[in-house]
């Protein structure tokens, strides 16, 4: 069964979650990092990841540094994608042009689905979920699911993208949900609640007003054909524990966002 564990070792100063038995079998670096261990200042503090939240730009990009270099992945490329709470999911293949497919990540995409060696993936949360899938091929998929992209599928759609791309049997991957907003802090109007309920019916509904997003999506892997013993989630709630990631609901509106990155080595 994966696991996620703390990764003190490889990430110093930084608090990141990762699996090395996965990157030990099929060389791929995941890593779901806390807000601790950068450089940014004040309500950024300090391991931003994100441009676009207000932070200093020189800042964000040594945050984004210092995470790869904690990984053991220094200098490698990644994507990063404009993330607009929707389903699209953009994939890369080797031989792909890199920087055409960054120009069409920035058009907007919610998910990258990556086959290409030394080319990763870096999505950015503070309290929706992170997810990333990963195929016994080596290959990849980082997804960005808040509720509207919860109810839209886009775990399942992410899924089913890495599973075309190269032909395994999405009950061999692996999942892991990363921290983010857990039921028992989201609160939710009644519309919501009855989105969850007719996508996923009652196991995502904690109660009258609070749904689950890992409920939610483990639901819509399962729904994909994954196995559910192949499925790993931290357990971690942001906003109960704002003082180790950024979370949008605590902070009022003014944070910056943590970073869940993954990359396959050549």
């Amino acid at each position: 069964m994966p696991g996620i564990a703390d990764a003190a070792e490889s990430a110093g100063a930084l608090d990141i979650l990762t699996d090395q038995a996965l990157f030990e079998a099929v060389g791929v670096r995941i890593g779901f990092a806390g807000r601790a261990g950068g450089v940014s200042q004040g309500p950024y503090a300090s391991l931003d990841c994100a441009l676009h939240v207000g932070d200093d730009e020189t800042c964000v990009r040594a945050n984004r540094r210092l995470l790869f270099e904690a990984l053991g992945v220094g200098g490698a490329r990644a994507i990063i994608p404009t993330q607009v709470h929707g389903t699209n999911v953009l994939v890369v293949r080797p031989g792909d042009d890199f920087d055409a497919a960054q120009e069409a990540a920035l058009e907007g995409a919610d998910a990258l689905v990556v086959s290409a060696p030394e080319v990763g993936a870096l999505l950015n949360f503070a309290d929706c979920l992170p997810l990333v899938i990963v195929s016994p091929s080596g290959a990849f998929g980082v997804a960005h699911a808040g509720w509207r992209g919860a109810v839209a599928h886009i775990a399942a759609k992410t899924a089913r993208a890495l599973s075309a791309l190269d032909g395994c049997d999405p009950a061999q991957f692996n999942a892991y949900i990363g921290a983010h907003i857990r039921s028992e802090c989201f609160e939710v109007g009644e519309e919501v609640v009855e989105r969850f309920r007719t996508e996923f019916g009652e196991v995502a509904i904690a109660d009258a007003r609070h749904v689950s997003l890992a409920a939610a999506v483990t639901a819509d892997l399962l729904e994909a054909g994954l196995d559910a013993r192949r499925i790993a989630d931290a357990g971690i709630c942001t906003v109960c524990h704002s003082d180790r990631y950024f979370s949008y609901r605590a902070s009022g509106g003014t944070c910056g966002r943590h970073a869940v990155v993954a990359l396959r080595m050549s």
